[in-house]
């Protein structure tokens, strides 16, 4: 594995490196769609994401321990920054998901964070966009935003709650923005990338257990927890592909790029809803999933 690692180090910023960026990043958002429709359903969200981490800590323990080098003081000190980031995005998540509709909340996260990276990447590594590229960005993000709205036309529940659940959404996107730059910086400064990936899934998988374990036993009709234990396994199997993949991708290439293309999972996810979870698309939604992925593809060839 350090093999490995030193590899992708000698690759990072050539055009192979950026080939192999994309497919990550775009491996990455499919990962992730598949995950947001693993934590769509009826168990709590804080439950759902504490039996995620339960498992991520589980398969990361002896990869981080005994397969890859320890992490030097540099790398140690941004890992503890990132249980603090990544603890705030997936609180923010779960008030977003506890008082707003899944198909409302996931865009609204996802189209304010691609928008919030680029300009975060521009200030913080000297990314720099092309006019062409944000045309792509706007496509992207506005896209997003507007299945958002589609699907908040058709929702029909308590109007505070909806205006609470949409403000969580918007904070969870900056946070999304913020650990997507955070991330990238820390996976570039640590020698050794797989050091970094391994000890960023161990450290940070170990708040939301607690929290769910705290919040199970105040429930007055807890859910019986076996399908739950399942659903997290493979939950902790995508979420190694989903953020590794895109971690590694902005330790190869651009970390704007990086972002935009992680957010095609808006796209996946609406496909996967329409031929796995029978839900209904229609020409609306159809036309905006090709804008988003319009989106992404001017960014690309407008690099």
């Amino acid at each position: 594995m350090n093999d490995l690692g030193k590899w992708l180090v000698s690759i990072a910023g050539t055009p192979e490196g950026a080939r192999l960026a994309t497919m990550l990043a775009l491996t990455s958002a499919v990962a992730h769609a598949a995950f947001g429709a693993l934590q769509k359903g009826r168990y709590d969200p804080w439950l759902s994401r504490g039996a995620i981490d339960v498992w991520l800590a589980i398969i990361s323990a002896p990869v981080a321990l005994f397969l890859v080098p320890w992490p030097n003081f540099t790398t140690a000190l941004i890992l503890v920054g990132a249980i603090v980031v990544h603890f705030a995005y997936k609180v923010t998540m779960a008030l977003a998901y506890e008082k707003a509709a899944y198909t409302v909340v996931y865009p609204v996260v996802r189209g304010t964070g691609p928008l919030v990276t680029v300009l975060a990447a521009s200030l913080f590594f000297g990314e720099h966009f092309s006019f062409v590229q944000w045309i792509g960005v706007a496509c992207l993000s506005g896209g997003i935003l507007l299945l958002a709205l589609r699907n908040l036309s058709e929702e029909q529940i308590d109007v505070r709650s909806l205006k609470i659940g949409l403000l969580w959404a918007l904070v969870c996107g900056m946070l999304v923005a913020v650990y997507t730059t955070y991330d990238a910086y820390g996976i570039r400064q640590s020698p050794d990338p797989f050091t970094f990936l391994a000890w960023f899934f161990f450290v940070t998988a170990l708040d939301m257990p607690i929290l769910a374990a705290w919040r199970y036993r105040r429930m007055a009709n807890p859910p019986v927890l076996r399908p739950l234990v399942w659903r997290g396994l493979i939950g902790a199997v995508i979420a190694w592909i989903s953020f590794g993949g895109v971690m590694m991708a902005t330790r190869l290439d651009k970390v704007g790029e990086a972002a935009v293309l992680r957010e095609t999972s808006t796209v996946f996810a609406a496909l996967i809803g329409w031929f796995i979870l029978g839900e209904k698309v229609g020409p609306r939604r159809l036309f905006l999933m090709a804008l988003v992925a319009l989106g992404a593809v001017i960014v690309e060839m407008g690099a």
